[in-house]
């Protein structure tokens, strides 16, 4: 593989825009379209600071030498992931837990309503501390990312997930209706997913 074409594949391994990174190195946003497509190459003075911004060694980048670092990085991004993975997978079965409880309790005719109502907090309330507990307690990755981006996507997600989870509360409680608002989540999952596709596909557009 050629320098171009490794510092593509490298700029979109680091989810990054031409322009951040010429920002980044100082030069023009034509100077990176221009490396990365082989109509020039770096100067000397640029490879040490592409090399620090990638996270690999002048040998990988001029040679093509595998770099540790670099596969140390991968290694550790993929258990992070996996770790998240998890993490969301467990506090969403105690979500799922909680409407079972409601539906079952209701079926049974017997328990008072508060007790409902606690016990369907209470579960809900160790979801999310185990949620944000866990996924703040992650290492950060090693490489630096996009913080407008991320921070962007963060915000959005609050700002949503807030709505949902008052829309929940409010339509549960006003209609007891437990076994059928859990839909709301779905609702709230499919509503992330393309809010999340529309951000991206302006990102690359503006990339382009």
């Amino acid at each position: 593989m050629d320098i171009g074409n490794k510092l593509y594949e490298l700029r979109k391994n680091q989810n990054l825009s031409q322009e951040e990174v010429a920002e980044k190195l100082n030069v023009t946003r034509q100077t990176i379209s221009k490396w990365e497509t082989n109509q020039s190459t770096p100067d000397l003075d640029k490879i040490v600071p592409l090399c620090e911004l990638y996270g690999i060694t002048a040998d990988f980048l001029l040679q093509g030498t595998v770099d540790s670092r670099a596969k140390e990085t991968n290694s550790i991004e993929n258990t992070l992931r996996k770790e998240k993975a998890k993490v969301i997978s467990i506090s969403v079965f105690l979500y799922f837990l909680s409407i079972i409880w409601i539906i079952i309790s209701e079926a049974l005719e017997e328990t008072n309503e508060n007790v409902q109502a606690g016990v369907f907090l209470l579960i809900c309330a160790v979801a999310t501390v185990y949620l944000i507990y866990k996924l703040m307690g992650m290492p950060k990755e090693i490489k630096e990312k996009d913080e407008k981006k991320v921070s962007a996507y963060k915000a959005i997600d609050n700002i949503v997930s807030l709505l949902f989870t008052l829309l929940y509360l409010v339509v549960s409680f006003s209609t007891y209706a437990w076994g059928i608002t859990w839909i709301i989540w779905i609702i709230y999952a499919l509503v992330i997913e393309i809010i999340h596709s529309i951000l991206k596909m302006k990102e690359n557009s503006h990339e382009e």
